[in-house]
């Protein structure tokens, strides 16, 4: 093995690139191949080791509450769940597109599982995602509105950039009209940069008015959400 050839191949943080190239000088059959099939096979493990470096931190930026899988999702009959369209969201196109998803259910029905569950598939496709409680959310917003050196803008802006946003416990409780207006600042940059939004509710959308409180602020809210979004309930009495 050429030990400049892998120095350099370090050098330039090619690692996936110089562990093939070691573990192919370890193999004698090697020289059986041409320069194209060896080139290939190096190309071929730095892009995977890449990926996998890739998935590894989008899924750590995330902060996912727990682990959970789309394969994993159980359709007991009691929940109600609509496989086929659970499995085309799955796709991934739903956020291409900028649509969102609400899951609804009363607590332990498995609205956080699931939505962590199309976070984890969003980060396989290798788009950023976020999830976050609600209240945690508009309270580290209303922090930053306060602050002289710009946090506002900058936590807006690094929010637009997520490409899914899991919004859990939403609106758990009554919003002050301080916090719907800073709501509606997010959704509506949100929407406005097409990005998607995985919202975790135990009410019906018809009780989110009054939770929202001011009516043309919950109008607006409302309006940017719910013509844009795949509206799911999780049952199950049973197999909870």
């Amino acid at each position: 093995m050429n030990q400049q050839n892998y120095d350099k191949m370090k050098a330039l943080k090619l690692s996936g690139m110089a562990e093939s190239y070691e573990t192919l000088f370890a193999n004698p059959s090697f020289n059986e191949m041409s320069f194209d099939e060896l080139l290939g096979l190096l190309l071929d493990h730095e892009e995977s080791v890449r990926k996998s470096n890739k998935l590894d931190r989008l899924l750590k930026q995330a902060k996912f509450p727990e682990k959970a899988a789309i394969e994993e999702i159980i359709y007991d009959s009691d929940r109600k769940l609509n496989k086929d369209l659970l499995m085309k969201l799955s796709t991934g196109d739903y956020i291409a597109e900028g649509r969102d998803i609400i899951f609804k259910g009363i607590s332990g029905a498995g609205k956080t599982w699931l939505a962590t569950a199309y976070g984890v598939q969003a980060c396989r496709q290798y788009y950023r995602v976020k999830y976050t409680r609600l209240p945690d959310l508009l309270e580290e917003f209303k922090i930053a509105k306060y602050q002289a050196d710009g946090s506002y803008s900058k936590l807006m802006k690094k929010l637009i950039k997520v490409d899914l946003l899991i919004l859990d416990e939403w609106l758990l409780f009554d919003l002050s009209k301080e916090e719907a207006t800073l709501l509606l600042e997010i959704v509506n940059s949100r929407y406005l940069g097409k990005k998607s939004n995985i919202f975790c509710s135990q009410f019906e959308i018809e009780g989110w008015y009054e939770k929202l409180g001011d009516g043309t602020l919950a109008e607006a809210i409302l309006d940017r959400i719910i013509h844009n979004s795949y509206d799911i309930f999780i049952d199950g009495g049973v197999s909870m």
